[in-house]
């Protein structure tokens, strides 16, 4: 049976399916998670590869720890060969010479510990407590910095936004500008001179809401790969209230935020650590001047196919010996007979096994100068360290100035950009009026909303400089980001 659609009813199916369509769109955005400062930067440190790879290498430190402290048990190790051999040959287990072809065993278990070496294997345990604490403090620095490109991102995108909306406004100023050209122009109080520049208005705010537009997708991109989620991942973003930051330019001391910074910030613990490890390095390397000791034990046996075990030897009458020289009469002695069988594998191991306890004593005595140019570049090492975390304590008192000084300058731009928004804001609308009555030329128009907008892309990009700036400060003291 077949169903048949009347040409009337198609109309109906088609706004219904695209009711349907509208429908799905509007859940789909509706569903959109909108993503705080605080969301954005817990997704980041949970996804994001460069904490997982600093975190490995973590890892990695603490086991070579754990290695460091084992080296201190005494080692164990077992050894077995079997062999067959042809033609003369040298029997192991009799030590003497088989021109017979027999197959032969020898196996053992030793085990040996160092006792003294310079405390180089303690010195060692010690150095790698600090390259450990040290890749723990790399894990929060990593972090850290993540934290900072987030907020940078995150603002980024509050700013595209708020640039989209004031383009999208212009575009709408200028579309309303344009309409009113035309209706003077049938009336006869415009040109076409005057058309003409309204319509290059409109063509260049639709460029500025493409270009605005197209900063915003590259911002949420941006962001979401920080986050390391799909590309293709559609959310929103919290604005935060920029009343809440007016003041706070003026409650922070440079030196104060330095002095708080050393005791807290990742970056100086890190460098830090780095130089206490250097500097173990070179109680390390002068281990390598000293005699080392170490205590031996071990078990061993043999086995031989061709070695036999004598059970009997029994009297065979006489047999001769030698003659007399001047008699030349025969001489006997009593012969005997040996009666032997193979000897077993099992009687062997038990008849051959052996032990043995030593002590080992090693002194240098010339090594072609390696332990001193060890000790040498280790002490390298450590002055670089040294020179590395004073550019480190350095690197970050200019930093944390220069964003005190940043705040400051920030809050002053805001200051100023609101204020000038604002009265280019009251020129605009006087001069709208103005122009709306004829009292006006397009060009003194387009140039007051020029100037408005302006003003407004200025303000909004010194209030999230501000945002951005106090931000910076609250990274550097250790603070929880949020809005």
């Amino acid at each position: 049976m077949k169903t048949i659609i009347s040409y009337n009813a198609f109309p109906k199916l088609l706004l219904a399916l695209t009711f349907v369509f509208i429908t799905t769109i509007a859940q789909k955005t509706v569903a959109q998670e909108v993503i705080t400062i605080q969301r954005a930067i817990e997704v980041t440190l949970n996804n994001n590869l460069q904490v997982k790879q600093a975190k490995l290498t973590e890892n990695l430190s603490d086991e070579n720890l754990n290695q460091s402290k084992n080296a201190l048990l005494p080692t164990l190790s077992g050894n077995g060969s079997f062999n067959t051999n042809f033609g003369r040959s040298l029997d192991p287990s009799t030590q003497s010479f088989n021109s017979q072809q027999f197959s032969s065993f020898n196996g053992g278990i030793s085990t040996s510990v160092l006792l003294f070496q310079g405390l180089q294997k303690i010195n060692q345990i010690k150095q790698n407590k600090l390259l450990l604490s040290a890749d723990q403090k790399n894990v929060e620095k990593v972090k850290n910095d993540l934290i900072l490109q987030v907020i940078t991102s995150y603002m980024q995108i509050l700013y595209n936004k708020d640039f989209l909306e004031a383009a999208k406004q212009q575009l709408s100023v200028a579309k309303k500008q344009l309409e009113q050209q035309e209706k003077l122009l049938e009336v006869g109080n415009k040109t076409l001179a005057d058309l003409a520049e309204s319509k290059s208005l409109v063509a260049t705010a639709e460029l500025d809401v493409t270009t605005a537009d197209n900063a915003l997708i590259i911002s949420y991109l941006t962001l979401a790969q920080l986050m390391d989620i799909p590309s293709s991942t559609r959310y929103m973003v919290k604005a935060p209230d920029v009343s809440n930051f007016k003041e706070s330019a003026f409650i922070y001391d440079p030196e104060q935020v330095y002095a708080d910074a050393l005791a807290l910030f990742p970056d100086i613990k890190l460098a830090g650590l780095r130089t206490e490890a250097a500097k173990k390095g070179i109680d390390i390397a002068k281990g390598s001047y000293y005699p080392s000791l170490s205590l031996g034990a071990g078990l061993n046996t043999n086995y031989s196919s061709g070695r036999e075990r004598v059970i009997s030897i029994q009297e065979n009458g006489y047999k001769e010996i030698g003659r007399i020289r001047t008699t030349k009469e025969v001489v006997e002695g009593p012969d005997f007979k040996t009666f032997s069988e193979n000897y077993k594998f099992k009687d062997q191991l038990t008849d051959n096994f052996g032990q043995y306890v030593g002590i080992s004593l090693q002194i240098p005595i010339f090594n072609g100068f390696t332990a001193r140019s060890g000790v040498r570049k280790a002490k390298i090492n450590y002055m670089q360290n040294q020179t590395e975390e004073q550019l480190t304590r350095n690197n970050l008192n200019k930093v944390i100035y220069q964003a005190v000084a940043d705040l400051k300058a920030a809050q002053s731009t805001f200051e100023s950009t609101t204020k000038t928004f604002n009265a280019r804001k009251e020129a605009f609308s006087v001069i709208e009026q103005r122009y709306n009555v004829g009292l006006v030329n397009s060009l003194d128009y387009s140039t007051s909303q020029t100037n408005k907008n302006k003003a407004e892309i200025d303000m909004i990009r010194a209030k999230y400089d501000l945002l951005f700036k106090a931000k910076v400060i609250d990274y550097y003291l250790g603070k929880q980001i949020v809005f």
